[in-house]
């Protein structure tokens, strides 16, 4: 990432991958993807549903699985390439130095299983070779979930999955993906469906993590409200591509990219009548050709339409995958719903 000089706890470089479908189609969902991360930073991957969001989640994680395949790119991890890992080795990094939030905690927890069972089964997975005292395990399964904000930890540790309200379901979840002091910790709209209170809430123990901890933290959203708040770098991506990337605050008070500019006007506004974007995102069935917004752009010339557009820096740390950033003036064609 360009004006970033601190050495990145997560490094992605030139991310592809690809959907082989039936009747010989391939979905193009990841394609060419730069993004790092810093130790103690929270840093946003913002766009439309559909934009490749939670697939470059499940890259980095060496989650994706067939027909879907990594084609391209490297995923470093403190200089380590995950890609070149042998599975084995790999599960050894998952949970213990990356651990992953996912949209719907409840997928991630297994309802057989009393809670405190799944974190002990995880705390033994990644230190077999170090047996602790059942009761120094117990004691350190209490204490994370008190860390998270769960007021009867003892209680917690008895309850099954189902017994569980949706923020506490997702508490659980982070308090499991804390367990081991992550390097990196993946959230994939780890808010989505909660109570704006339950959010905060959520968001903080990311903030915590990222400040006492020093865990560099991924966050996967399509809030802006979200990013505003707690990201200090976001990127936002569009049909697969990273399309600008910079600092929270310039990116919010300059976007360059008329479609960050059209999604911060489509941002919900009290007495304002909302606003979409007009059209549909780009089908993903070829390699991109050209700029994949330009059909949905106002501001879109013939070279848009025909050639891929060039990186512009507005800044060092301000990046911009634009052939025309900061024409718009005004926000790009946005019609009311």
């Amino acid at each position: 990432m360009t004006g970033h000089s601190v050495t990145p706890v997560l490094s992605v470089e030139d991310l592809r991958v690809q959907f082989r479908l039936r009747h010989g189609m391939t979905v193009y969902a990841v394609n060419g993807v730069d993004l790092a991360v810093a130790r103690g930073e929270i840093f946003g991957l913002v766009g439309e549903t559909g934009a490749g969001k939670s697939v470059t989640s499940h890259a980095i994680l060496g989650l994706v699985r067939p027909p879907g395949q990594v084609t391209g790119g490297r995923v470093l991890l403190d200089g380590t390439d995950l890609r070149t890992l042998a599975p084995k080795e790999l599960r050894s990094v998952r949970g213990a130095r990356i651990s992953y939030v996912p949209q719907n905690p409840r997928s991630a927890l297994n309802p057989l299983l009393r809670i405190e069972r799944q974190m002990r089964n995880m705390i033994a997975s990644h230190e077999r070779r170090r047996p602790a005292r059942q009761s120094k395990v117990a004691e350190r399964c209490r204490t994370m979930l008190a860390a998270v904000g769960i007021p009867d930890p003892d209680s917690m540790l008895r309850a099954y999955p189902h017994q569980l309200s949706a923020g506490m379901a997702q508490r659980v979840v982070i308090a499991i993906a804390l367990l081991l002091g992550p390097e990196l910790i993946i959230a994939d709209e780890p808010t989505s469906g909660l109570d704006v209170t339950v959010q905060a809430q959520i968001l903080e123990l990311f903030t915590r993590a990222a400040r006492e901890r020093g865990s560099a933290v991924l966050l996967v959203t399509h809030d802006l409200g979200v990013v505003a708040h707690y990201c200090q770098r976001v990127a936002v991506m569009y049909a697969g591509e990273i399309v600008e990337r910079g600092m929270v605050g310039e990116i919010f008070r300059s976007p360059a990219h008329p479609f960050t500019v059209a999604l911060l006007a489509s941002v919900p506004v009290a007495g304002t009548p909302l606003r979409y974007i007009p059209g549909q995102t780009a089908q993903l069935h070829r390699p991109p050709q050209a700029c994949t917004f330009a059909p949905r752009c106002s501001f879109a010339t013939g070279e848009c339409r025909t050639q891929r557009p060039p990186w512009h820096h507005s800044s060092d740390s301000h990046e911009t995958f634009c052939r025309w950033p900061r024409v718009p003036v005004r926000p790009p064609t946005i019609g009311p719903l």
